[in-house]
Formats: structure tokens, sequence, C-alpha cells
């Protein structure tokens, strides 16, 4: 969700409960485009990050600090020249605009007590910071645009500061009385009506206009000038709650999560629209942008570095389906090798009454008490005929048994790349990639030459506990599959899996006692949801005590075998399920 004027209110919000009074303690520039504040406030040290980076512009209250460059960029001093210890007096939103503005109070050269303001711009690529006074007079930028740049605002030293005109826009946060006339507006363009709202009032991003919609009972997409009366009225009604919500700070900052757990959108009103997926709720806005940008970043970095590996299980996975797929239709032809046999059998038996060069012999067959045509080669006599048959029985059984072996071997080869699959579709961490390569590497699916030097594994299976208190814990990958299931657990521990699907081993240890229902319940969502099948409503779970779980001599990393098992169906939902940290896990 990119920084609407609803956010922006939110985050105001907060900087005027946690800042207002405090004072600049430090202020350093760690890029380009990028600032972050030290301010003391009530006792407390806050740091404040503000980034107008083009592609992702951000400000949110931190614990994090960076490093700043050696020697301090020119807008970095100049703000230490004048902020250096200056008190925030105010932090305003100017309606429902993209811009927060810092007044603070600081003494000149002169010894006198003056004003000045920071505006932060969150606006995508027009993003900015701008520092003017108090005749609002820009005294530098963080970024400087010039007229050959942009024709509607130079931002240049000298220039005077105003927020560019949201055209054609109307802000309820400024104006109130806009809201009675919501249906009015709306449905004066032919557009869908999502888009009606977003572009007819100031703040409100495309996914807001959504929900909106959504809470109103109307298609987002149905015409805005052909809504029904009762439709306007719903739309209407929706409108003015959500616009006394906002005007209320009526907040409540979220993340939502897909089935995947890659977090999708973020927001700080309550999404209905997005009722089926797992919402997780924070205290402030700032905790949602921290946690939001750093999972995000974390999933597009780890598909990034594990796309090299993706692409060496993806193109062996592919040959092995296709050879597969050959193996199995090579070994339905061998099928008729029995018929080849009965033939042979019965031309020894029979064979003395075929006629010379016959084309077929109609015989009785004694397996089935039916007569039976059989095909004959005139070229040949009955017995050489037999014997062909013969031939053709004993190449078949060959092909058959070698064929049989083949194919079991495919399927199991088929299995293990599809498991490691599964594992970097799960993979949360650079350590957890290593792991995968090394199994990758002892399979013979990547190779050095020469000696390597094998990395040193770091990452650890998840840990999670049971509502009663069990610890649960979950193979990343199926080196580590091995390792809970025949390093960590015990005869008596419980041993779960998705039945007939890729996916993690789950173990939980029981300790000796009788677990309850619910602990079953749990491990069995856990092994659904780190599964391949977790994307379906219901998942069956294999599940077992640890004992009865072997490894044939040989086998894959990851393959076990057990032939007595209990089984439940069970959904792939884990969002109540406490997760511990053993300084591996996200």
């Amino acid at each position: 969700m990119a920084f609407d004027g609803v956010t922006i209110a939110s985050i105001v919000q907060e900087l005027n409960d946690k800042l207002l009074d405090g004072r600049i303690y430090k202020i350093a520039q760690p890029e380009k485009d990028e600032l972050l504040l030290t301010i003391k406030s009530a006792g407390q040290q806050y740091r404040l990050m503000m980034s107008a980076d083009a592609s992702l512009p951000l400000i949110y209250l931190t614990q994090e600090n960076k490093k700043s460059p050696l020697t301090a960029p020119n807008f970095c001093m100049l703000l230490r020249k004048h902020l250096q210890n200056g008190r925030i007096v105010g932090i305003s939103q100017p309606g429902l605009e993209r811009v927060i503005q810092f007044e603070v109070e600081h003494l000149d050269e002169m010894g006198d007590l003056c004003r000045k303001t920071l505006a932060m711009e969150l606006m995508g690529k027009h993003s900015n910071i701008i520092f003017y006074d108090e005749q609002k007079k820009i005294l530098d930028s963080i970024k400087h645009v010039s007229g050959m740049v942009s024709s509607v605002r130079e931002v240049l030293p000298g220039r005077i500061y105003f927020i560019p005109e949201t055209e054609n826009k109307h802000d309820f946060a400024q104006n109130p009385d806009i809201v009675s006339q919501f249906s009015y507006v709306i449905t004066s363009k032919a557009m869908p009506v999502y888009k009606s709202i977003y572009n007819s009032y100031v703040g409100i991003s495309p996914i807001l206009a959504q929900e909106i919609c959504y809470r109103a009972g109307v298609d987002a997409d149905a015409p805005a000038n052909a809504l029904s009366e009762t439709q306007q009225e719903s739309l209407q009604r929706t409108f003015e709650a959500f616009a006394e919500s906002v005007r209320g700070r009526d907040f409540s900052p979220c993340i939502i999560y897909d089935v995947q757990e890659t977090p999708i959108e973020f927001g700080v009103l309550p999404f209905r629209i997005y009722e089926d997926n797992r919402k997780v709720t924070y205290e402030s806005i700032s905790e949602v942008l921290h946690e939001y940008y750093a999972q995000r970043s974390a999933k597009t970095r780890i598909r990034q570095k594990s796309a090299d590996l993706h692409r060496i299980v993806s193109t062996a996975l592919e040959r092995n389906v296709k050879k597969y797929d050959i193996q199995c239709r090579q070994l339905k032809d061998t099928e008729k090798r029995e018929k080849y046999k009965v033939y042979g059998e019965l031309l020894h038996t029979y064979g003395y009454s075929a006629e010379p060069q016959a084309k077929n012999i109609t015989v009785m067959n004694y397996y089935t008490n039916e007569e039976l045509t059989i095909p004959l080669d005139p070229e040949l006599t009955a017995m050489e005929n037999a014997a062909k048959y013969f031939d053709k029985y004993g190449k078949m059984k060959r092909t058959y048994e070698a064929l049989t072996e083949f194919v079991k071997e495919t399927k199991a080869e088929i299995d293990h790349l599809e498991s490691v699959m599964n594992a970097l579709d799960i993979a949360e961490k650079e350590e957890d990639l290593l792991q995968i390569k090394e199994e990758l590497i002892q399979s013979g699916y990547i190779r050095y030459k020469g000696s390597r030097k094998k990395a040193k594994i770091t990452s650890r299976p998840f840990h999670f506990v049971s509502s009663d208190g069990y610890d649960m814990y979950v193979g990343r990958n199926n080196l580590q599959n091995d390792e809970i299931t025949f390093q960590l657990a015990q005869g008596n521990d419980w041993w779960f899996h998705a039945k007939g699907a890729p996916g993690s081993h789950v173990v939980v240890k029981s300790g000796g006692k009788e677990m309850p229902d619910r602990t079953f319940e749990e491990a069995g969502r856990l092994a659904a949801h780190f599964s391949k099948a977790k994307d379906q409503d219901k998942v069956e779970i294999d599940y077992v005590e640890r004992k009865h779980v072997k490894k044939p001599g040989g086998a894959k990393p990851g393959f076990v075998v057990y032939y007595t098992n209990y089984s439940m169906v069970i959904d792939a939902d884990i969002s109540g399920i406490r997760q511990i940290d053993d300084g591996n896990n996200n």
C-alpha cells in the first residue's frame, strides 16, 4: 500500500505523541536521499527515519542506527547548523496531503529565538525533504528540482515553498461539509466507483476506495454514474463512518498476510476486504512500516538469492518428469508379455494341428476354457512361431523388470526434487539456502571442479510451542527433516507429515506424556502449512509415534517409510501457534 493521506495522519498522530517538545540531538544523512534524526523527548530517545527515495519513500520511528559517511553532505550540514538542539514545537499535516511538517524552534547566530520548518513530502517519485524559514523561503532541500524538471514547482534555495494543489480533489479533513456531498461527487464521473472515490478525494488510495465499496456492499468496478439510489445511500453512510474514523484518529495499524505468509498490504484501518487473510495488529504505525518493509525486503532478497537454486531444481525436475512419463508408457507396453507366453505354450500344445503356411490358428485356451485365435507367421512352422512368442515374452519380461526399478527410482527422484523445491519456498534466510545447496551438492545436482570447503551450517529447524506447552520442531529442508526425526526425536515422540505431498517433517516432543488433542491439531496444522498442499482448504496429515518411522538404506535425505499411522484432515492456519526464536527464526 502506498503512503496515502490516511496513513500519514496516523504517522502524524504517533509523532505528536512521542516527539512533540523533543529536542533534536543528532542529525545524520546516511544516504543521499535519507535523513536520520535522533530526538530526545520526555526522557526517551527516538530515531526518526526519513527517506525520500523515489521507489520507496518512508518515514517512521526506529531503534536501528545507520552508519553515516565520513563527510556529511551539504544538506545535512545546513540542518545541523540551524536545527541541532532545536525544539520540535509542531508536527502537522496539511489536511490529508501526503506531507508532514516539523516546526522547529531554535536560536540563530545572534541568539534570537526563531522558527524554521522541515517538510517531508511522501509523493512517490516526487518525494522530497524541504527546509524553509518563517517566510516560507526555501533554504535547501535533499533533492533540487529545477524548472526544466518540473513546470509545476521549482524546489531550489531562494524559491517560495508551497504545496502543489491536488487538481479537482476534495479534502474532507479540511472541509468536513464535503462529506455530505459524497454521492453527488462520485456519481458525476463516468468511471468505476472506486476510481471515482480516489480521484475525487485527497488522501484516499485505490485500496482504501475498494475497502469503502466493500463495506458498502457495492461492486468496486461498477460504473459510478449508474449506481442505484440504494447503492448511493449505502456508500454515503459508509463514507461518513470512514471520514469520522479518520477525523477521530481511530486508527488500528495492521499488516495483512497471504497464505505464503508474505505481507501483501498494510494500513491503519481494519481491512474487511481481506477478512479471509491473516491480520496482525500493532501498537504503532512505525512498527507496521518497519515490519512490513523488512519482511518484504527479506522475501525479495531470498527470492533473488535462491533464483539459481530454483533454476537447477526446476531443470532437473522437468527432465525427470519427462523421463518418468516415457518410462511409464514403455512399462505399459510390456503388459502384453503374458499374452505372448500363453501363445507360446498353446502352440506347443496344439501346434501340430496347424495347417502349413497358415496365418492363424484357433485353439482352446485351457487357462480360460475359451477359444483363442493366435496370429502366425506363415513362413515359420508352429514350433518356430512358439519360439518367437517365447522370445518376445522373455524380452518384455526383462524390460518390465528393469523398467519397474527405473520408474521407482525416477519417482523417488521427482519426490526428492519436489521436497527441495518446497524447502526453497519456505526458506527465510541465506543460512537456509546454504543447507539446501549442500543437499544439492551431495545429490550430485551441483558439481565442483577440484576440492571445496564445506559450508558452515547455522540454519536451525523452526521451533514452535503448542498451546499446551509442548515443543514442536519443523524441518526447513530435507537434511533438517532427517535431523529432527532421527536425532532430535525419541521413540515415543510424535511425528507428522502431509499425506502424499512434499513437505516438512514435524516432531512433537511428548516427554513420555499423553498429549492433548489440541497439540495434535496444532502439529497437524504445522505439517499442512509447511507442505506443498498448504493452499488447499483442508490437508490430510499422517501422524505416528517416531519409533514407527524408518529410513531405508541409501534413501535420499528426508525420505522415510512407515506402515502404520493415524490420519487427520485439517487446515494450514498456524497464526495462533507461538514460534520461538532459537537464533535463526524470524
